[in-house]
């Protein structure tokens, strides 16, 4: 069995004790555009104008882990961007 390393992109939402894992489904074969799309998915939009009026529980982190796994399930059950 042939192994691959790849890059999984983890999102967590809100802070402290608050904090949850929501995602932790999207795998990437590279860490830029793992980290491109990690950036992107942790901006917030809304009519504050400093962060730190950002309710805790809508703050967002994103973390792309390196994973190795069975090249046999790519394609199969496991998509890789």
């Amino acid at each position: 069995m042939e192994m691959v390393h790849v890059f999984l992109l983890t999102l967590y939402l809100g802070s402290g004790d608050q904090r949850k894992l929501v995602s932790q489904d999207m795998f990437f074969y590279d860490l830029r555009e793992c980290n491109w799309y990690a950036s992107e998915i942790v901006k917030r939009y809304g009519n504050y104008e400093f962060k730190a009026y950002l309710d805790p529980k809508d703050r967002a982190t994103a973390y792309c882990l390196p994973k190795v796994v069975s090249k046999d399930i790519i394609g199969k059950t496991l998509k890789v961007y």
